[in-house]
């Protein structure tokens, strides 16, 4: 502690003030701007440039008039008088500018491309997302309709006693076939006082 404070005592000089001291940059106001010197360009709006270039390359419509360019330029520098043409037989300039493009077009297609990619993968990321949340609430779904099942399992359904009633009706039919006549519960206990009666 004491080693640090010497140091502090022999930056500052005895009699400084607030205007003399040495300035500290301030943590409420923001840093000046760096000086650069190489050009700044916004990478987004350069990335969409370079997208529609890429897409303008990969038409048809490029390549017609390219082509229309090219033959304009070879049939000018060779049937144009000679003080008009300004490339000839070897078509020098149409090689260099067009080695130019094809340097310029190259780079460009590919920076494209990597955004592209990106797009891909951040999409694919959002998909596979989904697809463990669609997975998450199907499994949670099925855990819930097999608790219902298993809830359910004891209670009598209607497809259950509609089925028992059938039965109860089919065993009566088969009653009636063999004794000839039934009788219901209902009639057996009107007759039973009767009975009772007679009996006696």
């Amino acid at each position: 502690m004491a080693p640090e404070r010497e140091s502090t005592r022999e930056r500052t000089p005895v009699g400084a003030t607030a205007a003399t001291r040495p300035r500290t940059p301030r943590l409420d106001q923001p840093r000046p701007p760096r000086r650069r010197f190489l050009p700044e360009w916004d990478p987004e709006a350069f990335g969409r440039l370079s997208e529609k270039i890429a897409r303008f390359l990969g038409t048809g419509r490029f390549i017609v008039w390219m082509t229309v360019v090219i033959i304009l330029w070879v049939v000018w520098n060779i049937f144009a008088p000679a003080v008009l043409r300004f490339d000839n037989y070897p078509f020098i300039f149409l090689t260099l500018m067009l080695s130019l493009q094809a340097s310029y077009a190259a780079p460009l297609i590919l920076l494209a491309q990597n955004r592209q990619d990106d797009r891909d993968r951040v999409n694919l990321e959002q998909d596979r997302k989904q697809n463990e949340r669609s997975i998450a609430d199907t499994e949670y779904l099925t855990r819930e309709l097999a608790a219902l099942r298993l809830g359910l399992g004891e209670v009598a359904t209607r497809d259950w006693i509609r089925s028992e009633l059938q039965d109860v009706v089919k065993e009566l039919e088969e009653r009636r076939r063999h004794d000839g006549h039934v009788v219901f519960p209902a009639e057996r206990a009107e007759r039973s006082p009767g009975r009772d009666a007679d009996d006696r």
